[in-house]
């Protein structure tokens, strides 16, 4: 029988609809076999997704993490507003938020398995977590498998054991407070759940026999291979536990389809630790990409941000769904959030996208949400040659960038805000601004002036050259006056205040504004200080600890409140992407590396299973060597700009399909000496390929799309230039310390071109002085100072969020 990869190849070419039945037809026989099923999913699930993969993609099977020794989180979404908190060897875990949640709303903390009323303790499991399940094999061979399904609100949980040696059955209790003790109905059983009074949690035997309640168990025989959980009115969870009876083997499958099409549509054969880590990566943040309002959008974070935020979701677009080429969801997110727009002319937030789209309501309480969304729109277009989405939304597109023109930008063309309406938006009470930001940022100006440009070429697309021509004005006036006045003696300020004067609290806000400076020495000491002050191993922090304001710890409730921690001191991993990136263009792949590398670590031996936190402390907790992560352990943008920045900024993909073109700056890393990969673009995709032996180094390109590209390519020492291939046309790149030779080979392996690439020696002379203004950049340090204004005050009892002092 073949197994693993070889397989998938037997069956790549199969009609679509062949493959699906082939990928249940298989997942039955490992069932019925007691074989590992996980395999023939994964093989079946290749080739399900093998319309665009080339070279061999992580499977799911190969991402097995185990959590026997240490206890982790784990977590998983059905895609549809429902998700699951975990933790792999604690029992009866009372995290809040841990457990079942529905639409923000929890169900039940934990459960129990018990077999012949024994329970089975997880402490003393052997536990392995997957992408889509958690198997835990306890003493005596008792194995159980946890898995949720898409767009279902089920929980299977199997339960293998042998029969022959059972007594008493196998049970299963629902753990906490909040949801009330089952009672028998026919077959099965349910509870109510506190959040959904009108609805049930039903429990089910797999096979179909009976159950009893006996108090808080609900006991099924020995045969039963499990229970079945779902949710929904009485009716509703009946008819579902039926519909999951019949098609357990197939919702597993699609599911598994699912994922497994992610990792091959983005197959790194990259070093193993990179490539498990991307691929688990972008599968978690995948669980964060969710149906809800009527279309897709982007949770902001697990456990508690279970909603839509606007800058949150336009920051982890890239990421999440463009870098791994879900190009149909990126326009469904565009196209939802589109239609949120605030239309109305007499609105004070008239022309904004929302800041937050829950299932309350909609708010429009932040600036930088509109122009990332207007960002975005280019970007998808980038990444698919879409022109169509730009005449769909190019009167959301206008009226975002007239009505910041008309209303919010003051005389110098800055774009104004209030005082915690940028990503710093923690407020006490609801009140009080945390980190009040004047009322114009850096960042924001940034964004405004990319808004502008990025609408300026979306209205040449479509004709409209009056539009165009006041956008670029104004984005000239703004670039005209910010050196001006945010740079004094060589250093950017983080904001401007309402009389104008500048704030120098040294934040990692400075490093979006780049493209708004001339000078090549502002911008690298910026970086340069950014990183050694700011840049700690485990990501950046959102304020110098040399500042006043400074608070080390983001939770240490009995000397302040957690808010005014937020953005004063903690770390924000989001940020690492943007520090990262700017280290690249600057000539520091291998120190920008080492970050990714840090939470690369993070995601595969920190915290939950495969994922990025939201926050850090700034400063490690006495006795330990590594920061406490916080906040949120699952959020969208800490994961997507670790997806981005591999696939942007190391690998160096940045496209333009509306204009057949793709542009392409490799700076990898010296640590990786050979990969293959490929990036999803269009209706296509490149092959990308690198080898390192020695001093030299060949790249290696070829094209999988229909319609012929431009490669512009920017190596780092020579002058870039352009390659015109087809499809199926490869361009091969040798380069050394002295030269570099291109080839270019059409689809039939005939060799059309040949030429070598001069040295650019502006290029050379930049290195050369970024190295020598960098060469000594190293990771800020805690310094632990005891005259902390933040540390100087004990409250006991200790503050909570409604505390006010």
């Amino acid at each position: 029988m073949l197994t693993g990869k070889k397989a998938s190849f037997c069956i790549i070419n199969i009609d679509k609809k062949l493959r699906v039945s082939l990928i249940i037809y298989l997942y039955k026989i490992c069932e019925n076999t007691n074989m590992m099923k996980k395999r023939f999913a994964i093989v079946a699930a290749i080739a399900l997704g093998a319309s665009r993969m080339v070279g061999f993609p992580m499977m799911l099977e190969d991402l097995k993490v185990s959590c026997s020794q240490r206890s982790r989180e784990f977590s998983y979404s059905d895609k549809y507003g429902g998700f699951f908190y975990g933790m792999t060897g604690i029992d009866d875990w009372k995290e809040w938020n841990a457990g079942w949640n529905i639409f923000a709303k929890r169900i039940f903390n934990d459960y129990r398995i018990a077999v012949d009323d024994k329970e089975l303790k997880r402490k003393k499991a052997k536990v392995e977590v997957y992408p889509d399940r958690v198997e835990r094999t306890y003493q005596g061979g008792v194995k159980e498998i946890f898995s949720l399904v898409d767009n279902k609100k089920v929980i299977f949980i199997d339960v293998e054991v042998n029969p022959e040696e059972l007594k008493d059955g196998v049970s299963i209790e629902l753990l906490g407070d909040i949801i009330s003790a089952p009672k028998a109905e026919g077959k099965e059983a349910i509870c109510v759940p506190q959040s959904y009074p009108d609805c049930v949690v039903r429990i089910a035997a797999m096979h179909g026999g009976d159950v009893k309640v006996e108090g808080r168990k609900i006991v099924a025989d020995a045969a039963s291979g499990g229970f079945i959980i779902a949710f929904g009115s009485a009716d509703e969870s009946a008819a579902l536990v039926a519909d999951a009876r019949r098609n357990k083997t197939q919702w597993l499958a699609e599911r598994a389809a699912r994922m497994q099409k992610i990792l091959n549509d983005n197959a790194n054969d990259c070093g193993y630790r990179v490539a498990k880590s991307l691929a688990w990566i972008m599968l978690t943040a995948d669980e964060l990409v969710t149906w809800q309002h009527g279309g897709w959008g982007i949770y902001a974070g697990l456990p508690w941000f279970t909603d839509f935020w606007g800058r949150d979701m336009f920051i982890s677009m890239p990421g999440i769904v463009l870098c791994t080429g879900q190009f149909d969801v990126a326009k469904n997110i565009l196209l939802s959030f589109a239609k949120h727009m605030d239309m109305n002319p007499q609105s004070p937030t008239y022309g904004r996208v929302p800041n937050r789209l829950n299932l309350d309501g909609v708010l429009y309480n932040t600036t930088d949400g509109t122009p990332r969304f207007v960002l975005q729109v280019l970007d998808y277009v980038r990444y698919t040659g879409d022109g169509n989405l730009i005449k769909t939304i190019y009167k959301n597109v206008k009226i975002a960038t007239d009505a910041s023109l008309n209303s919010y930008v003051d005389e110098k063309g800055y774009l104004t805000h209030a005082d915690a309406d940028t990503w710093m938006d923690a407020k006490r009470q609801g009140k009080y601004p945390c980190s009040p930001r004047g009322n114009r940022a850096v960042d924001i100006q940034a964004l405004w002036y990319g808004q502008l440009i990025a609408a300026s070429q979306m209205a040449d697309y479509v004709g409209k050259s009056a539009d165009a021509r006041r956008w670029r004005t104004a984005a000239e006036k703004l670039k005209a006056n910010f050196e001006k006045d945010f740079i004094t003696d060589g250093v950017i300020a983080d904001h401007l205040n309402s009389d104008g004067t500048r704030d120098r609290q040294l934040r990692p806000n400075t490093m979006y504004s780049y493209e708004l400076i001339d000078s090549e020495n502002v911008k690298i000491n910026d970086i340069r200080t950014t990183w050694s002050r700011l840049v700690y191993p485990w990501g950046v922090g959102s304020l110098d600890q040399m500042d006043e304001d400074f608070h080390p710890y983001h939770e240490q409730w009995y000397r302040y409140h957690k808010d005014d921690a937020y953005h004063n001191g903690t770390v924000w991993l989001w940020q690492n992407g943007m520090a990262m990136q700017r280290m690249i263009e600057f000539g520091e792949r291998n120190k920008a590396f080492e970050l990714f590398e840090y939470m690369a670590k993070q995601a595969m031996e920190q915290g939950a299973v495969g994922s990025l936190s939201e926050c850090a402390d700034a400063w490690c907790r006495p006795g330990k060597t590594w920061a406490r992560r916080t906040g949120t352990f699952l959020q969208a943008w800490s994961n997507a700009e670790q997806i981005r920045v591999w696939s942007q900024c190391f690998l160096g993909v940045k496209p333009d399909m509306l204009n057949r073109a793709i542009d392409i700056a490799p700076r990898v890393p010296l640590k990786i000496m050979d990969f293959s990969t490929q990036v999803c673009l269009g209706e296509g995709s490149l092959q990308y390929g690198y080898k390192k032996r020695g001093d030299k180094i060949v790249y290696n390109f070829i094209w999988r799309g229909k319609q012929p590209v431009n490669l512009n390519i920017d190596l780092a020492k020579f002058k870039n230039f352009t390659i015109a291939i087809g499809k199926g046309s490869s361009v091969e790149i040798a380069v050394d310390c002295d030269s570099a030779e291109a080839m270019v080979t059409d689809a039939e392996g005939v060799k059309s071109e040949r030429f070598t690439v001069e040295f650019d020696p502006a290029k050379v002379a930049f290195a050369k002085k970024c190295k020598e203004k960098l060469k000594d950049v190293r990771f800020a340090k805690p310094c632990y100072r005891e005259d902390l204004k933040s540390m100087s005050r004990y409250f006991n009892p200790p503050l909570h969020y409604g505390s006010v002092e």
